[in-house]
């Protein structure tokens, strides 16, 4: 699809300038679509101004000192009470008044399907479009009273005395009156009357209707600033502020219609994790309801240390309950829930790793204890004799002030070499391995980084943390007790150092050179802020300053690929451009207000159009991490890798090769047609928590193109050639992916072989009936030894050692033709009353014999059934033949009538095929591998079966048996072995079900493999022979013909493949290898699915490709295998979300084939929208928050 696909198609424009108009208005509809009565337009004007009415009321009585101003506001306010609750009365009786009384209208199919058809100015149907009611008794009455309090403080807000004093200006005041008006219409609209769906929408349904409390929040918020100025005019600073505040306060409908204003629920949680980050020294919380209750917590921690009365008390508590408040109790949660018994938390402690760190366990509990008590003791002793009031280059402070940068820049220089690239992904790691293609070699090569890895790890999680905790206990600043500046600095600095130790140990430096360099001035207001309030301001400015330069980056990839970029480049791309170039200043201005916020930067259908998107938190997106996915069953695969992968992440964490696992942060990695997605939660002392993706592997066409984009920035990282000349700089750095690192993890490697030359190849499948004798008779032996042995196990002592002679003969089962005959004419069929009493004692080819009881050494009757006389059978190696069936199913859809049945002679035949002989083992040790009395009747003519019967493999036979284990204690296994090898009875019994098994599939007469023969065989599709159904009605035993035909077809590929079987030893070793180590069957199985989880270690599948006409084998192998990771540009996946989000929630783009879904090699687009959380994105696993230690 060619780049100047419309944005939008023309129904979802119709649809949006339709919708656009009313979430600018905050809900009135003046734009339908078509023609609606006067009436309908005049009820929404007049309701949309009825508040600036009762406004106008109170502030008319004011101006002419009737009422105070506070009795003017209480007037308006109790008039919008009174008039919203007869707004809502109205919409309940207009609906009750449709349930009781439902009109029938006749539909026109052919009018647009919002029309409605409106009776009267105050009919039922118009109150209900206009007003279209509350789902809740409890909103309607909260919402009412809410709107009574908005007219009222909103009249006090914009009384024209007031804003006269405020501005001295009178016709400022006036235009601040009458478009201040205007925006609290608008919100009470909104509220009351019928909310607008707004363009900053987070969640996908408002259930609890939160969105029409979002705009008089924020009006809400603008009054609180008037009536704190109100009593405290005083303060200058908040005189500006309100005067400001007024200004923006015409500009809210503007706000809300660009979407930059975040809804209810997202402005909370982003308020309230940018105070726990920033302002409490905490981190993002994998889950809202961690960050409650840890924001409930630290700013219960912050206001206890308010009232501490001495400095000591101050160190000691804020430094424990930082280190305490920076694990992670989801260990503690988990292991509650495993003591229990909940089925969910043992199955994740069962599959999680045992090393350290990874569960609480005593270990752990003892590790964290010991570095609390140090902690402690080194902040209690420091405080107490370290403490100096003078600064200067030999205090003590000063001193760990040069070990902190000796610190910072060692660590950096060994987090640097880690990875593939460095400088921020712009040059190539020379101390990288450059030729990863072999695993053993590329971890010889990475011992060197591995050792430097470690240093790091001990600086960063030991060193650095004590090294910080001496330079604040011995700060100056906590002799101002009960001061907000010590409660909220010292409580965020003694907790960032455990929780975030790289970026407190940067900010910590930045003070400390800071200081260093002002030794000889004196910086009044930087030093009368206190080192807690610094420590706090130089973080947020580098947190800002990061998201600045990573929107620009983003912005920038988006404006040169534009153009760059062939497949992207629209009509309207250089005009977009030279916009963008005009306008410059003000794209920074965008980009710098998106930082501030720290909210992400809209790309507008991703193109060059850039709008600030409303704050959220870093996570985008409002579920619960993985709750829901697009399962099916290739997510398995994601599933069996997910903690191999993660214990791979754990070490890149620890050695610094991903860089620093700060929550937000996005990591692609990628294996053969695998990508998985990982993000960053949570970050604390010693451990992150992650969330894993997993996207689709059926690629379409924009997921292939992309997937191989990032194959080849992969490629260039790490699998060069040697010969070749390498650059030492990514010529790809403005790609929002940058590759990493390679890690081992151990899953599966999938191979795929056209089977060409295999399976049509005659004498392969010529060698493959013999074969699936051999095969199969080994796989019933082993089945019945099994299963003997378990059945042992069950039985009483008293009847273990029972001989079968000993003990009852097996029955000898005669069957009564006559009486079978009886009962069958009792059944009603086709010919039960019209050939009762016909017989024929000539068959069509011959009389057979019957004979009125069976055994092992009686024939089984010949099979009656044939083809028509005179009719050729046609076969062929690479088509099915002719069977008897096909024929019968012609017979039918022609219209013939049945033939003719000597119903004696069936009944006969029906008598011995289900009579079941008598066997009599000569050895007491063969009824351990005896089969079951069912397999044993006979299914195929008796000259057949002795036809058969020569082809048993006796020597096979012997060999097999003489390898088994047959436990007794009381004999020698000698004399066991030679009883039962001499044991006819046991090797008949044995020839009898696998020669009648392989006849039924593999010996018919009319039986010759064929390509597509052998693909239904393996497939559990056996194509009609005589005896199928015998056997089909027998599910234990054709499930094991079935294995034994799929271990059959696997050994002719692995012959083909490795060189031929040389004697019964090597058979025998291919086959308890396939048993033990492989699972043979389909992809689509639900077993292969159970295979996958059980890590069995190689998996094999047929398959056929009918467009090619191939057949092709799948190999799945179990191995440890490098995966190639990427870091991806954080904010420019925040980006794509968030334009995502309002394309789907607002615009309602949901075409598959728009433009902002399409491949973009250098964006990734297909690949972001994918993983992007149902139900905006389509990802086909997604794990719940995991606790990875960093150890």
């Amino acid at each position: 699809m060619g780049p100047d696909v419309p944005l939008l198609n023309e129904y979802k424009q119709e649809f949006f300038w339709k919708r656009f108009p009313q979430s600018v208005l905050g809900g009135p509809q003046f734009k339908l679509g078509y023609c609606a009565p006067p009436y309908i337009y005049v009820n929404q004007i007049i309701l949309f101004l009825t508040p600036w009415v009762f406004g106008g009321v109170g502030t008319l009585l004011y101006q002419l000192l009737l009422l105070e101003d506070y009795y003017a506001a209480v007037l308006s306010g109790g008039l919008m009470v009174i008039a919203a609750s007869v707004v809502q009365i109205m919409n309940l009786c207009a609906r009750r008044r449709t349930v009781t009384v439902e009109r029938l209208q006749t539909q026109n199919i052919l009018t647009d399907e919002e029309e409605f058809e409106f009776a009267s100015c105050a009919g039922s149907e118009t109150i209900k479009f206009i007003i279209p009611g509350k789902k809740f008794i409890v909103n309607t009455i909260f919402h009412t009273v809410l709107a009574g309090a908005l007219c009222g403080l909103g009249t006090w807000y914009l009384l024209l005395n007031r804003l006269s004093s405020l501005y001295n200006n009178t016709g400022a005041a006036v235009m601040i009156f009458v478009f201040g008006w205007v925006t609290l219409c608008i919100g009470e609209y909104s509220l009351i009357i019928n909310t607008a769906t707004e363009t900053a929408t987070f969640q996908a349904q408002d259930t609890y209707e939160i969105t029409p409390l979002t705009r008089p929040l924020y009006m809400f918020a603008f009054i609180a600033v008037d009536l704190a100025h109100r009593f405290n005019a005083t303060i200058p600073d908040l005189q500006q502020a309100n005067q400001a505040l007024h200004i923006i306060f015409l500009f809210l409908p503007l706000l809300w219609a660009l979407g930059i204003l975040s809804p209810v629920d997202a402005v909370f949680l982003w308020g309230m994790e940018q105070t726990l980050v920033f302002g409490l020294g905490g981190s993002a919380m994998s889950t809202n309801i961690r960050l409650v209750v840890m924001f409930l917590v630290s700013v219960g921690v912050a206001i206890g240390t308010y009232f501490i009365p001495s400095s000591l008390g101050v160190v000691l508590f804020t430094t424990g309950m930082g280190f305490i408040l920076s694990l992670d109790f989801s260990q503690v949660e988990l292991m509650f829930r495993s003591c229990c018994r909940s089925p969910d938390a043992q199955a994740d402690l069962r599959d999680m790793p045992r090393s350290l760190g990874w569960r609480l366990g005593w270990k752990e509990f003892f590790i964290y204890l010991t570095v609390l008590l140090a902690a402690l003791a080194e902040a209690g002793l420091l405080h107490h004799f370290g403490t100096i009031l003078e600064t200067s280059a030999s205090s003590p402070q000063a001193i760990i002030s040069y070990i902190l940068i000796s610190l910072l820049v060692v660590s950096w220089i060994l987090r640097e070499i880690q990875g593939a690239y460095i400088f921020y992904g712009v040059f190539r790691n020379p101390f990288y391995p450059q030729q990863i293609r072999n695993l053993k070699v590329f971890k010889q090569k990475q011992s060197g980084l591995m050792k430097a890895g470690i240093v790091r790890r001990l600086l960063i999680n030991l060193v650095s943390p004590f090294a910080m905790i001496g330079f604040l206990a011995m700060d100056i600043s906590l002799q101002s007790l009960h001061t907000v500046t010590l409660c909220i600095g010292f409580t965020r600095a003694f907790r960032t150092l455990w929780q975030n130790t790289e970026h407190a140990l940067l900010e910590m430096v930045v003070i400390a050179v800071v200081r260093l360099a002002a030794l000889k001035s004196n910086l009044v207001w930087w030093n009368s802020l206190g080192t807690g309030i610094q420590l706090l301001l130089v973080g947020i400015i580098w947190d800002r300053l990061t998201q600045f330069f990573s929107k620009l980056k983003f912005a920038l990839t988006i404006l040169i690929s534009s153009w760059t970029e062939k497949k992207q480049r629209r009509k309207s791309t250089a005009t977009l451009i030279t916009i963008n170039a005009v306008l410059f200043p003000m794209l920074l201005a965008v980009i710098a207000l998106s930082a501030v916020l720290s909210a992400p930067l809209l790309p507008l259908f991703t193109l060059p159009v850039f709008l600030v998107g409303f704050p959220r938190p870093v996570r985008s997106w409002p579920g619960t991490v993985g709750a829901a996915a697009c399962m099916c069953p290739d997510s398995v695969y994601y599933q069996q890798m997910l903690w191999s992968l993660t214990e791979a992440f754990q070490t890149a964490f620890a050695t610094g090769s991903l860089g620093v696992p700060s929550p937000g942060t996005h990591f692609l990695c990628r294996f053969q047609d695998r990508v998985m997605w990982v993000m960053v939660l949570e970050r604390g002392f010693s451990y992150c928590s992650l969330n894993i993706k997993g996207l689709e592997l059926q690629e379409t066409s924009c997921h292939t193109a992309e997937a191989r984009k990032v194959d080849e920035l992969f490629e260039m990282a790490f699998e060069q050639e040697d010969g070749l000349e390498k650059s030492t700089v990514n010529h790809h750095f403005s790609n929002i992916l940058t590759p990493c690192a390679a890690l081992p993890v151990r899953l599966y490697s999938d191979a795929r072989n056209v089977l060409t030359g295999i399976i049509d190849s005659h004498d392969n499948l010529k060698q493959m009936k013999d074969d699936f004798v051999k095969i199969l008779f080994w796989v019933l032996l082993q089945h019945c030894s099994k299963k003997s042995q378990t059945l042992e196990g069950t039985l009483p002592e008293d009847m273990r050692g029972a001989k079968p002679a000993q003990v009852v003969a097996e029955q000898f089962v005669e069957v009564n033709v006559t009486t079978i005959k009886n009962f069958i004419r009792k059944t009603p069929s086709l010919n039960s009353e019209t050939f009762d009493d016909w017989s024929d004692d000539d068959d069509l080819f011959g009389p057979e014999p019957t004979s009125k009881k069976t055994g092992l050494n009686n024939p089984a009757p010949k099979q009656t059934s044939a083809t028509l006389p005179g009719s050729v059978e046609m076969q062929s190696p690479f088509c099915e033949s002719f069977s008897v069936k096909s024929i019968d199913k012609a017979r039918q859809a022609l219209g013939f009538g049945l033939p003719a049945i000597d119903k004696g002679r069936e009944l006969e035949r029906l008598s011995e095929a289900e009579a079941v002989p008598m066997v009599i083992f000569s050895s007491s040790h063969s009824k351990q591998l005896n089969v079951p009395q069912e397999w044993r009747s006979s299914a195929l003519p008796g000259p057949r079966m002795q036809q058969l019967r020569k082809l048993f493999p006796e020597g096979w036979y012997k060999s097999v048996l003489s390898q088994l284990d047959i436990a007794n204690t009381e004999e020698r296994p000698s004399d066991i072995l030679e009883g039962v090898l001499n044991d006819g009875a046991l090797m008949d019994l044995y020839a009898h079900v696998v020669m009648t098994c392989y006849g039924v599939t593999l010996g018919a007469e009319s039986t010759v493999l064929s390509p597509s023969y052998v693909y239904k065989v393996y497939c559990g599709d056996v194509p009609w022979t005589v005896g199928l159904d015998w056997l089909t009605g027998k599910p234990e035993l054709f499930q094991l013909v079935l294995k034994a035909f799929r271990y059959t077809f696997k050994l002719m590929f692995d012959k083909a493949s490795l060189g031929l079987v040389e004697d019964f030893s090597e058979l025998a070793n291919y086959l308890e290898e396939y048993e033990r180590d492989w699972y043979i069957g389909r992809a689509s199985d639900a077993r292969w699915q159970q295979a996958v989880l059980q890590k069995k270690p190689y998996l094999f599948s047929l398959g056929h490709d009918p467009t090619m006409g191939t057949y092709k084998g799948r190999v799945l192998t179990l191995q440890e295998w490098l995966v190639h990771v990427g870091k991806l540009n954080s904010e420019g996946i925040r980006g794509q979300w968030a334009n995502l989000s309002w394309e789907l929630l607002y615009a309602t783009n949901d075409d598959e084939e728009r433009y902002s879904i399409q491949a973009h090699p250098v964006l990734l687009r297909n690949l972001t929208v994918q993983a992007a959380d149902p139900p905006l994105g389509y990802p086909i696993y997604s794990s719940t928050p995991l606790h990875v230690p960093l150890f």
